[in-house]
């Protein structure tokens, strides 16, 4: 029997790195996917036969309200609202490391790691880790689905000696994981939970929206490491291989979104990274009045007609507005007049990673259509028009040219070398890093402001007439 699961965990597996293999483009996302569905499918049945078990009475009814909620969620969801969905899925993981760690504290011997007051040191360690990282992960999660959501404000939360405060309860949750190991102590354990769970909160309270991103990938790699401790404790390599997985992507996933916003990767683990809070300020200071060039669908469409090349780059004003298939429309009749049509794509564009891609791929966006920025940047020096559609902080300029600015050196797409940039927005708002687009000013962009959906529909309407 013992032969027969070890096999069924290792296609699981492989499975599973499978899935990951597949997600990495969108031409194999619904192969990896597949793998994915398979392998956990597999994982399940294997574990739920491999223990004695009474009746698997409460535990079928646990998958089938589980799985009916997924599905019902899964049909009806938004996909601009995908972020917050994976945000509330980490918290769900996080909880669940926290609950089981909690389940074989309180008890033992039905996980074979000891008795009450005498339990494996091993076990202890990996139970005290486990449940920290959960706890975080979950509030942490909870915070970040608020802030997309839109129940509280997407700004940064900020006070004094905010960094020593964590550092403080950092401190606290090692001293009562020693004391833990030393006592096994009941008060350790629970206090370990109960500073993990408001340390969760203070991390992801002073990111700011525009850090969102990041803070989505690191919350993915976190509830990973919380399952992989939460597999050793249960001894469930499977568990581990998964949680590893999961971890391990997620870390390198925010180490790439952090070269892709010039942020610290410590400082991203620490919670110390979010918006300059007086940079909205400075930015409403500077912009004074410089000239700014209007246009409207009719000239956009003339435009975009008699142009060879169009470079189209979205950001989260499409994802808001829900314009990718008006924007898919509208690419298809410049496609019809002879014109070349890709997409250019920042590492952060919207508001998790990959979140424009799902998007496009939703309004059947030709996959060869859809360049990364480092496929395209060289580009636009040779594209007659650079159609910016929501986005904002990843197409600024001062990026390059303002050492003072909060986003510089932060790499974005050039759409300034573009002969003409038109410009998508409702108003002259800064984006989420409080930044001034020096874009807007540029001799050679013309801004149309409005809703992201009407305006391509209008753009759609002139083109036809």
């Amino acid at each position: 029997m013992s032969t027969i699961v070890s096999l069924a965990y290792l296609v699981s597996g492989i499975c599973f790195i499978m899935a990951l293999r597949g997600l990495a483009s969108p031409e194999t996302a619904r192969n990896g996917n597949l793998f994915g569905i398979f392998g956990m499918a597999l994982a399940i049945v294997t574990t739920l036969f491999m223990v004695e078990m009474s009746s698997f009475g409460w535990i079928a009814l646990a998958i089938a309200v589980g799985g009916g909620v997924g599905a019902v969620v899964a049909r009806k969801i938004q996909m601009t609202a995908l972020p917050q969905l994976v945000a509330a899925f980490h918290s769900l993981v996080g909880m669940a490391a926290v609950l089981v760690a909690s389940a074989a504290f309180l008890n033992p011997e039905a996980y074979g790691i000891g008795h009450v007051g005498n339990l494996h040191l091993s076990s202890l360690v990996e139970m005290g880790i486990g449940v920290a990282i959960g706890a975080i992960t979950f509030t942490g999660s909870l915070v970040a689905f608020a802030k997309l959501q839109g129940l509280v404000s997407g700004k940064p939360l900020v006070f004094k000696f905010q960094h020593q405060l964590n550092l403080a309860q950092g401190i606290l949750i090692g001293i009562a994981l020693i004391v833990l190991l030393l006592t096994q102590s009941s008060f350790a354990y629970w206090l370990i939970v109960a500073v993990s769970l408001v340390l969760g909160f203070l991390l992801i309270l002073p990111i700011g929206g525009a850090d969102m991103p990041v803070v989505i990938s690191m919350l993915n790699s976190y509830s990973g490491w919380a399952a992989a401790a939460t597999g050793f404790t249960l001894q469930n390599p499977l568990l581990i291989i998964s949680g590893a997985l999961v971890g391990a992507s997620g870390a390198i996933l925010s180490y790439i979104m952090c070269k892709g916003m010039n942020r610290s990767i410590f400082n991203v683990i620490l919670g110390g990274f979010g918006s300059d809070p007086n940079a909205a300020a400075k930015a409403a200071a500077g912009g004074g009045d410089k000239p700014v060039k209007v246009g409207s669908a009719d000239d956009a469409s003339y435009i975009l007609k008699n142009a060879s090349s169009v470079i189209i780059v979205p950001g989260y004003g499409m994802a808001v507005a829900q314009a990718q298939h008006a924007l898919r429309e509208m690419a298809d009749k410049l496609k019809a007049e002879g014109v070349q049509v890709r997409y250019a794509i920042h590492p952060v564009a919207g508001r998790m990673p990959g979140h424009m891609n799902v998007l496009l791929a939703e309004a059947n966006v030709p996959y060869d259509d859809v360049l990364e920025l480092d496929e395209i940047n060289r580009d636009f020096g040779q594209t007659d028009v650079a159609f910016v559609i929501g986005a904002n902080d990843v197409t600024n300029p001062a990026a390059h040219s303002d050492p003072t600015s909060p986003i510089y050196g932060m790499p974005i797409l050039d759409v300034e070398k573009a002969k003409t940039v038109l410009f998508v927005k409702r108003s002259m708002a800064a984006g989420y890093a409080g930044v001034e687009n020096e874009l807007f000013f540029r001799t050679n962009t013309m801004m149309l402001f409005g809703d992201a959906k009407q305006m391509c529909e209008n753009i759609v309407k002139a083109l036809e007439s």
